[in-house]
């Protein structure tokens, strides 16, 4: 812990829902290494409701991208350029977020080497999938602290990695949204994913939800888009409720928390059931273990195939159908498989 000055530090996270999650544990961490730090927060235009109201954060910057991505985003860096940071951390590897990194003024940059404007880092690691340590295989919340431990060479990111678990800005509004759903034995299901080969097939969920429903209420989450896969997996099946498009993302989790098991693709709920320690079941198809999402829940599972497949993985974020026409990361995991790790 460095507490001998208070600094004003930037972390940047412009992709996707999960990574911007996951970020949230990075934030911590900074905080405890600098508690009298104020931290500033830039995402894209979506993903702030997972990181506004977090006691690490000082201040949020959204970048919409609508309407003028271009414009928009050299108006937010012409305003973050009146503050003087004393540190920049880059946790994304593309060019916009490597924009905003080279143009603030700041004597310590740091983020990864893949970045196509990392030279104007004054640190930089690479950001390796996967990344194989004598420790074992690293999660992104490893890779992610490599770029603290530039300041901070004595940071043990091995031993402490799973001290810091993602978390969200969750309030007693969304455990009081789904109190009503809360009594007795339930289970979630997030059956959804952007990408075809990183869901579990439909009519695996459907078996899976026919043998949950005898022993439990079953409780389907997702965006609104997903209301008629869930619609389709439940149809018939007493004890469901299909919530989809009726809670946000913190209602989810607050959902999640009590829930006898969580059930989910390597997609964002997974990192939502991580926040609140949610006993979770992460089925991986189309992806590996190895590439560093895993759940990170005390009590959490992944099932997957294993190594029988020469073709697994096709892809680091999956493809909207099987590249082979096979599909068989998903059809051969087996729906007692999953039930087996209910506890």
């Amino acid at each position: 812990m460095n507490d001998a000055s208070s600094k004003t530090i930037l972390i940047i996270q412009t992709a996707f829902i999960g990574d911007t999650i996951l970020a949230s544990h990075f934030a911590r961490a900074v905080k405890d290494q600098y508690p009298n730090s104020k931290i500033h927060f830039f995402l894209r235009k979506g993903n702030e409701s997972v990181i506004v109201g977090l006691p690490t954060i000082e201040k949020v910057w959204v970048w919409d991208k609508d309407g003028g991505k271009t414009k928009n985003l050299i108006k937010l860096i012409m305003e973050l350029r009146q503050i003087k940071f004393d540190m920049v951390f880059n946790l994304h590897r593309h060019f916009n977020s490597g924009l905003v990194s080279a143009l603030m003024k700041s004597s310590f940059k740091a983020g990864f080497e893949q970045n196509p404007l990392s030279f104007f880092y004054t640190h930089k690691v690479n950001h390796l999938i996967p990344h194989k340590s004598l420790s074992g295989v690293w999660h992104e919340v490893q890779r992610n602290l490599q770029l603290l431990q530039k300041a901070e060479p004595t940071l043990d990111i091995v031993d402490n990695s799973k001290i810091y678990k993602p978390e969200l800005p969750l309030q007693e509004k969304h455990y009081s949204k789904v109190a009503p759903h809360t009594e007795g034995n339930y289970f979630v299901v997030a059956p959804a994913s952007v990408w075809f080969t990183k869901a579990w097939s439909e009519h695996k969920y459907r078996e899976l939800t026919q043998e949950l429903a005898k022993t439990g209420k079953v409780f389907f989450i997702g965006a609104g888009t997903d209301k008629e896969l869930c619609d389709r997996i439940s149809s018939g099946i007493d004890n469901t409720v299909n919530l989809c498009g009726q809670l946000n993302l913190l209602d989810s989790a607050a959902l999640m928390k009590k829930a006898r098991r969580v059930f989910v693709n390597d997609s964002a709920p997974l990192h939502l059931a991580s926040c609140v320690n949610a006993k979770t079941t992460a089925i991986f198809c189309s992806t590996v273990q190895e590439f560093g999402y895993t759940p990170l829940a005390d009590d959490s599972v992944v099932v997957d195939v294993g190594n029988a497949l020469t073709c697994r993985p096709c892809g680091l974020h999956g493809y909207k159908a099987c590249p082979l026409g096979h599909f068989k990361c998903s059809e051969d995991i087996e729906v007692k498989k999953v039930l087996s790790t209910i506890s």
